[in-house]
């Protein structure tokens, strides 16, 4: 029996990171995966910490992703990707938005959190929505970064086209669409960047003949 393809997506409240878990578990059951997913949103509505795990593959038991096993991080903010950092397996991917959402009575945080990040993660995606305001709407973030998190899931891209419309709000399925186009150009131009084109690519190669029950291990991308 296969391992699941574990996916930790966290933020805070407001950012969209809800409707983005269910884009990926609806689009990977448009793949024909077995899905669990779990999600904590209640303090949403008060700018509060929301995650959500979601794990997909031939047979997947619970809907909660083990401490140190998560083979993504989807992150919209960075303190929260530092904080759920131990959830990750050695050499997971982080794929994060670099802005910050600050609480209520913080004024700055620490100096020096991209550079932690690299240090923890064996593959790092850092997504900058100022650099493509010119490109997207902001208001798709989520969606730009499930793009990012898109090159390194065993899911046809096409799966995620199928479910975009039903799940985002009305009128706004296509920009949510061109912000994940967007979201897998910056990941693979910063994979390109860093050298790790082949890399990647075999991950996602592997990934899909593990879903497909061909593999006994998840790929990684080192």
């Amino acid at each position: 029996m296969t391992e699941p393809f574990n996916v930790l997506m966290v933020g805070v409240g407001g950012q969209g990171v809800v409707l983005a878990s269910n884009i990926l578990s609806e689009a990977a059951m448009r793949a024909g995966l077995d899905v669990k997913k779990s999600e904590i949103h209640g303090m949403s509505q008060r700018g509060g910490p929301v995650f959500s795990h979601v794990r997909f593959g031939e047979r997947v038991h619970s809907p909660v992703i083990p401490k140190g096993e998560a083979d993504v991080i989807y992150s919209l903010e960075r303190m929260e990707l530092l904080r759920w950092a131990t959830w990750a397996r050695p050499g997971a991917v982080a794929c994060y938005l670099a802005q910050n959402t600050l609480p209520f009575g913080v004024k700055a945080y620490p100096e020096g959190l991209d550079e932690e990040i690299a240090r923890l993660f064996g593959t790092v995606i850092r997504v900058d929505p100022r650099a493509l305001r010119d490109r997207i709407s902001p208001k798709v973030k989520n969606t730009v970064l499930l793009g990012a998190v898109s090159v390194f899931a065993a899911l046809p891209p096409e799966c995620y086209h199928e479910v975009i419309p039903g799940l985002c709000p009305d009128g706004t399925a296509e920009v949510n669409w061109q912000g994940f186009e967007i979201g897998r150009e910056v990941a693979a131009e910063q994979l390109r960047a860093a050298g790790q084109p082949r890399a990647a690519s075999q991950a996602r190669a592997a990934n899909q003949a593990r879903a497909a029950g061909e593999l006994q291990e998840p790929a990684r991308v080192e």
